[in-house]
């Protein structure tokens, strides 16, 4: 008999996703969120994909796992210098753009990675602002934010596979990443210099206010609204872009849009890369 999950709990699943990330689950998605679900069913010593939605559903074990239940079912691909375009934007255009305007008082440059998923994205911005700025005159600062919390926890320990490395450029890996001391493990981590310029905390985008800064000079969201309903796209962009600064920079995955989310001091720059007026 096939394993799965109740119709009427897999509904209650996607409406109550749906409501607290944003993420649409429709049934074409269901094969992949029951596959996840088994890891949890198994954790909690149960025998089939039934008697875990009777636990959260019917048996009051839904606010113990709530967490677990976003973080499996979120999607979480990333990689280091994914759409390379939107750092070579990064070091060439914003960068030099934000640095012309800043006066000799303000040092500090603020990033945000708003959909940070395990941090190559936060990391890779950290790799060419250090490669691009001078320490001597500006400090820079980056935030990653993410709604799992386990992804999270990866992104603080900084280690990842060194097959993720391949696309980082050969002088910035010299640079950036340091081997494990046993060959066998296959594994890199981020050096102490950038992990002090990142820092990592649990955001959901749905929320109606963001707990962070109001002044960012470049936000990367990317490749995550895709997966939101319209409404809930536009409502989170119009939030993003008031923690931009005058001058400052959103930058969307190629197949978003700030269409219906735009604002008048909003343009657009190149493919959706946008700025901020004033």
């Amino acid at each position: 008999m096939l394993d799965q999950l109740r119709e009427e709990h897999f509904v209650k699943l996607s409406q109550l996703i749906e409501g607290h990330t944003g993420i649409k689950l429709p049934p074409i998605k269901r094969t992949m969120v029951e596959g996840r679900l088994r890891k949890r069913m198994r954790i909690l010593g149960l025998s089939t994909l039934q008697e875990y939605g009777h636990a959260i559903f019917d048996h009051g074990k839904l606010d113990d796992e709530f967490i677990h239940l976003v973080d499996c079912v979120t999607t979480n691909k990333t990689d280091f210098f994914r759409e390379p375009e939107h750092f070579d934007f990064l070091r060439e255009t914003a960068i030099p753009e934000i640095l012309r305007h800043r006066g000799p008082s303000d040092r500090q440059l603020r990033f945000w990675s708003a959909a940070a998923s395990i941090g190559a994205e936060a990391y890779t911005m950290a790799m060419v602002a250090a490669d691009t700025v001078d320490p001597t005159k500006h400090r820079i600062s980056i935030l990653g934010t993410d709604i799992s919390t386990e992804t999270i926890v990866q992104a603080q320990r900084a280690i990842y596979p060194a097959e993720m490395m391949e696309a980082v450029p050969e002088a910035l890996r010299k640079r950036f990443l340091m081997k494990a001391k046993s060959a066998a493990r296959r594994e890199m981590r981020i050096v102490p210099e950038l992990r002090r310029m990142v820092t990592f905390q649990h955001l959901n985008l749905m929320d109606a206010n963001y707990p962070v800064d109001r002044n960012y000079d470049v936000i990367f969201c990317r490749n995550v609204l895709i997966y939101f309903s319209k409404t809930s796209q536009d409502a989170v962009l119009r939030r993003l872009c008031r923690h931009l600064r005058a001058g400052g920079f959103l930058i969307l995955g190629h197949s978003e849009s700030l269409a219906g989310a735009s604002q008048d001091d909003m343009r657009q720059v190149a493919p959706t890369i946008f700025r901020r007026g004033g």
